[in-house]
């Protein structure tokens, strides 16, 4: 069976915790799309139904969501959807996420799967592997990670100086412009002040050229905000 297929996916909801703590990094809502994983919620659920069945009251009130519509919660249950739980499964969804992180960029993503809200970035790291991390990013499946997925290659893009990003797209692979295309055309290059979005035209042309053949839908947005800056001035020795 396709393991995205409908009868295995299970869309979660927000999981509350009695203490309020919350993972930083957790979307409020995602998909579970492992076979095994959805077997797991399910069984767990089953047991919790069986269990209030059993007491003959409503003992196992549940904040999380069920496919089929009911709403019990065991320990079991808790333990494998909470957040914070170290063997839960958005722990393994995060987990994941972070083994597939290219290798300078590993130890800084693991920092933010455990939950860090702002590690200290990678040093030493060129920001053309930061654009091709994003790049490698995909809107599905939308899993446990997904927001981290997205955030975390802008953390280390946002805070770039534009001739530093400008000299990193000169310096980038295919996925590598496709994440360049896709920060220069976002909200956290686009806020900059005017005079900081300034880009040599060697670096305007390729993503230009990037987005009229590949990101289409990008193209206008990046023509309106890519300004020119006077004259390619940064070199690299």
């Amino acid at each position: 069976m396709d393991p995205t297929s409908r009868t295995d996916r299970l869309v979660m909801g927000d999981f509350s915790r009695p203490d309020g703590a919350r993972h930083p990094h957790h979307p409020r809502s995602y998909e579970i799309t492992d076979p095994g994983e959805a077997g797991e919620v399910r069984a767990v659920r089953e047991l919790g139904r069986r269990l209030a069945a059993a007491a003959g009251d409503d003992l196992f009130g549940c904040s999380c969501g069920d496919d089929d519509g009911t709403r019990h919660a065991t320990p079991e249950s808790n333990r494998l959807l909470d957040p914070l739980s170290s063997d839960g499964i958005p722990a393994r969804h995060r987990a994941r996420w972070a083994a597939a992180a290219p290798l300078g960029l590993r130890e800084y993503a693991a920092a933010l799967a455990a939950g860090a809200e702002d590690p200290a970035p990678p040093r030493g790291v060129p920001l053309s592997v930061a654009f091709g991390w994003l790049g490698a990013v995909r809107p599905q499946p939308r899993d446990a990670a997904w927001l981290l997925a997205e955030r975390a290659p802008l953390r280390l893009l946002a805070g770039a100086a534009t001739a530093e990003l400008a000299w990193a797209v000169r310096e980038s692979d295919r996925a590598g412009l496709e994440g360049a295309v896709r920060f220069f055309a976002g909200e956290e290059f686009t806020t900059r002040h005017p005079k900081r979005r300034r880009v040599p035209d060697t670096a305007r042309d390729l993503l230009l050229r990037h987005a009229r053949s590949h990101r289409p839908g990008d193209l206008a947005v990046l023509e309106r905000r890519l300004l020119r800056a006077p004259e390619d001035r940064l070199r690299r020795s």
